[in-house]
């Protein structure tokens, strides 16, 4: 068996167009979908990926208030900057993009946004409302990788499925939301980390696997069953002295071994990452569709 391949790319690229026609009719309605973002500093990693959003944004017709603040700005400068976007009304998403300088307090920050403009699906509110199934803005990377499911026909009811990594942006918000009494939903969960005992013994049973530890090489061909589906969410440099740049992306699985015995499974790059900013302005979307439903 040779896994077929869950084209991120493509897949982003099929929500961006239906984004791309519902911001259209929000436009007739006349309202802009409208995302205020903050960088600061000068990050590469962070800048690119807010320089893609801007991109990005501009493909699909949102409005993106694009804040690049120096890395002295002080904690009170930027909540000053975050409470201005929570008041203005054309706002609908903000974005504050981390990592922050480490004279900022993340935490405080980020506590500060409007739950209603969370787009990042980060605050602690919406972080509630998702574990108790309400309706609430779901983190973009979990989110991305339950629709590359979805829309890849994978079914998700009643699967076994096992997540390694437990972190809050990635591991426990997925697993919370694959457990929810909903549709596309329902499966059995268990999560893996770094402390667990016999990590094949778990991965071995999984009918759908995602490795989202950050670390090459964690799940390898004799760790997966025949037929299991493959969610690859690291994204890891490893030395290549082929490559102009001296190094080359991978994920956590080794995938050339493991596609052989997966039924699907994503590459890195063009996997799980497409689908991160995509979320983002569906996100963005939502939050201006609530405001039309009022309208």
């Amino acid at each position: 068996m040779t896994a077929q391949i869950i084209d991120g790319k493509q897949v982003a690229a099929d929500m961006r167009a239906e984004l791309k026609a519902e911001v259209a009719k929000l436009k007739e309605k006349g309202i802009v979908p409208a995302l205020g973002v903050i960088l600061v500093g000068d990050d590469p990693a962070s800048k690119y990926y807010v320089t893609a959003k801007e991109r990005t944004c501009e493909e699909i017709g949102i409005y993106s208030d694009d804040n690049r603040l120096p890395a002295e700005t002080s904690q009170k400068d930027l909540m000053a900057l975050v409470e201005k976007m929570n008041n203005d009304p054309k706002i609908n998403g903000i974005l504050v993009q981390l990592p922050l300088p480490k004279h900022l307090d993340e935490a405080e920050i980020l506590l500060a946004i409007d739950p209603d403009k969370d787009v990042d699906g980060f605050h602690p509110m919406n972080v509630g409302r998702m574990v108790v199934g309400e309706k609430a803005f779901l983190p973009c990377t979990p989110h991305g990788v339950i629709q590359l499911l979805i829309r890849s026909g994978v079914t998700i009811e009643g699967a076994e499925v096992v997540i390694v990594g437990r972190s809050d942006i990635v591991g426990k918000p997925l697993a919370s939301m694959l457990i929810q009494k909903q549709p596309n939903r329902n499966a059995t969960v268990t999560v893996c980390h770094t402390r667990t005992k016999n990590l094949a013994f778990h991965t071995k049973g999984a009918d759908i696997l995602i490795a989202a530890a950050d670390r090459p090489n964690t799940i390898t061909a004799d760790m997966v069953k025949e037929g299991v589906v493959v969610i690859d969410v690291g994204i890891n440099r490893v030395d290549d002295t082929t490559k102009k740049k001296g190094y080359r992306l991978v994920g956590d699985v080794d995938f050339e071994a493991v596609k052989e015995k997966a039924s699907f499974i994503t590459p890195v790059p063009g996997g799980v990452g497409p689908m991160t900013i995509t979320m983002l302005l569906y996100n963005t979307v939502e939050a201006a569709k609530r405001i039309a439903a009022l309208k």
